[in-house]
């Protein structure tokens, strides 16, 4: 019992790291992990019409201000709105595909953050994976099989590229 109650706390640690992106994201713009899209869409609107740096074509600086905030508000929206609850569960279908059907051809681990790219043209990132997981992952004899055990469905991933339609 004592084993599984620290991998419950690892695995708590592991999440609040993963975490950190997202939850910076949903203090810049004001909302909770319970905003739904349609929340997150009205309060993207209203900072937009409030700083979109065409409003401020007088005054540089404020243009300057302006462009930056927007940059920072329309990344964290994205962010946001791509590992919503809903997002994942308009796209289950086509992830449920991916995972299981196209092989990795190449990824990419930076900051706890993996990315990995599919044979179809897809790519995914996965949030706050640990580093002992990465080296499982690559010093795995089948890692396709070890992400579909492991990875696809233990962090929070969004949907980076789109696969190619043919």
């Amino acid at each position: 019992m004592l084993e599984w109650d620290a991998l419950k706390s690892n695995q708590k640690s592991y999440f609040c790291i993963r975490m950190k992106k997202i939850i910076e994201s949903r203090k810049l713009l004001g909302v909770d992990k319970t905003a739904e899209l349609k929340e997150l869409k009205a309060i993207y609107r209203n900072f937009m019409k409030d700083w979109h740096p065409d409003k401020f074509h007088n005054d540089h600086e404020a243009k300057v201000e302006a462009e930056e905030k927007s940059k920072a508000f329309i990344e964290a929206y994205h962010l946001l709105v791509s590992v919503a609850p809903e997002t994942h569960a308009q796209q289950l279908e086509q992830y449920t595909e991916v995972i299981t059907s196209s092989k990795i051809v190449d990824f990419l681990f930076k900051s706890q953050t993996l990315q990995v790219n599919f044979a179809d043209g897809s790519s995914y990132e996965y949030f706050g994976v640990p580093h002992n997981i990465y080296n499982k992952f690559v010093n795995s004899d089948t890692p396709d099989r070890f992400a579909r055990r492991h990875i696809y469905h233990s962090y929070v991933y969004r949907k980076v590229s789109k696969a190619v339609e043919v």
